[in-house]
């Protein structure tokens, strides 16, 4: 099981970049520097000039594989809903249960992240806090209806469906599980971000606080309670 994981690619719209970071070593260390350094100075101060410094090259360099910064966020943000997805199938694939089935989805999206040792490159603690404080600089633009159809955020939109179909199997009369899956997504960020900036406007500071809170959300609008 190991050996599979390790053998994982999480699959990104070729769009999002000009040649394929995954696909050299240079690309990797501008993926892996650019978290570290998003992350310490923030996505608004970002710039390539100063990632070039960071990983000495030349800010050229940096332009062969991203056509700009934002497509950079892009692709940083894809990458984790699509690592949020893989991990995602991989636990609940084998629970039969739908009330289980969603209580385990439910606790993987809405838990602080752990590092994956399975790619090395690419810190998932990190890139989690940058989507928590930046990913809606990814999608609040101009520009987003055509994004849209160019699919940039089939990956978020893909693992909103999966959510959404085990909100079905629980209660197939519910009207808004698309709603649901969303809220819950877009909801977890929103409280872990509040945590750390506004600790006033919510009440989940302690372990587990944000997936209990979600979990009683999710079942009390089904009307049902979860299992254990």
């Amino acid at each position: 099981m190991d050996r599979l994981m390790q053998s994982i690619k999480i699959g990104i719209n070729e769009k999002l970049y000009l040649k394929d970071p995954e696909s050299t070593t240079l690309g990797k260390r501008i993926v892996e520097e650019g978290i570290l350094l998003i992350n310490e100075i923030g996505f608004e101060n970002f710039t390539f000039k100063k990632l070039g410094l960071k990983i000495k090259s030349n800010e050229s360099s940096i332009y062969r594989y991203f056509e700009n910064k934002h497509k950079l966020l892009l692709y940083l943000t894809s990458w984790y809903w699509g690592w949020v997805e893989y991990r995602l199938v991989f636990a609940t694939h084998n629970i039969q249960d739908p009330q289980e089935k969603l209580k385990k989805a439910l606790t993987l999206v809405t838990s602080p992240v752990k590092e994956d040792s399975n790619f090395t490159h690419i810190n998932e603690v990190l890139l989690s806090k940058i989507v928590i404080n930046e990913y809606s600089k990814s999608y609040l633009t101009k520009e987003v209806d055509t994004e849209n159809k160019e699919g940039y955020f089939v990956i978020y939109k893909r693992l909103v469906g999966r959510l959404s179909a085990m909100v079905t199997a629980v209660d197939e009369t519910y009207s808004y599980p698309s709603s649901l899956a969303s809220t819950v997504l877009e909801g977890s960020l929103h409280q872990h971000f509040l945590k750390d900036h506004f600790a006033s406007l919510t009440d989940c500071h302690q372990k587990d606080a944000t997936t209990n809170y979600f979990t009683e959300l999710v079942f009390n609008s089904l009307n049902k309670k979860p299992h254990g």
